[in-house]
């Protein structure tokens, strides 16, 4: 079946984005959310770790390291419209299913309240290993528990209620990645998406290439929904949870 192109409607006023990466948005949904936040959506993100092993040559320590991927990450948020991060500071590679880890994300969506979620794949893409880092699958699979049970529910975490968060239902989660059930035409916001990706400088340097990379993903996605020609766009499965 082919994807549907998303259109926002009025009822959308809040998005909450919980990723495991500082860039792991710009990559894969960071034109998604130049449209929303054009649009008027108000977007929060939560980064469950601040990069602190990430990828690079540099010898800078974790310390170091986390401080300058979540000035990158600050920065590359606001070429796309979205003022509000959080950084949940667990340690990058090392991050698992726990209980801690969906009480903190409970406690971020109960802090925003927000319409929709939008979060990584739990699941392991066997034909593109990048996709499914281990962080990234466990930082979906905490979300979707944190949405479903725990966010909605006061008993769960009751120490929540104690520092004031009340119970929130997150009536709709967007999970990044194929299979899509939408997709998002991103082609007005390739700039916006490419000025926050290249915030992202101890990760991606002069970015060479990237523009190019950028495109022909976008333009895949495209294709699979029938968009014509020349359009860019990113896809999601969006899953019910009212």
């Amino acid at each position: 079946m082919k994807p549907s192109v998303f259109k926002v409607t009025d009822d959308l006023k809040r998005a909450l984005v919980v990723v495991a990466h500082p860039d792991d948005i710009d990559f894969g949904m960071a034109g998604t959310i130049s449209y929303l936040t054009s649009k008027g959506v108000e977007v929060s993100y939560v980064l469950v770790t601040s990069g602190d092993a990430g990828g690079d040559d540099s010898t800078h320590s974790k310390e170091e390291r986390a401080a300058i991927r979540e000035r990158e990450q600050t920065a590359a948020a606001r070429e796309v419209g979205v003022e509000s991060l959080a950084f949940l500071r667990f340690p990058d590679g090392m991050v698992e299913v726990t209980l801690e880890l969906r009480k903190n994300i409970s406690r971020e969506i109960r802090r925003y309240r927000p319409d929709l979620v939008l979060t990584q794949s739990p699941e392991r893409n066997w034909e593109r290993i990048y996709a499914s880092h281990p962080d990234h699958m466990a930082t979906g699979e905490a979300t979707i528990r944190a949405v479903y049970p725990d966010a909605r529910n006061p008993h769960a975490f009751p120490e929540l209620l104690d520092e004031g968060f009340r119970p929130h239902s997150v009536p709709q989660v967007w999970v990044a990645g194929a299979p899509f059930s939408i997709v998002v035409d991103t082609t007005k916001h390739i700039d916006r998406k490419l000025a926050a990706l290249r915030c992202h400088v101890s990760q991606i340097g002069e970015g060479e290439g990237l523009e190019e990379r950028l495109r022909f993903w976008g333009q895949a996605n495209a294709k699979a929904a029938g968009l014509k020609k020349g359009r860019l766009a990113e896809g999601f499965r969006v899953l019910d949870t009212k």
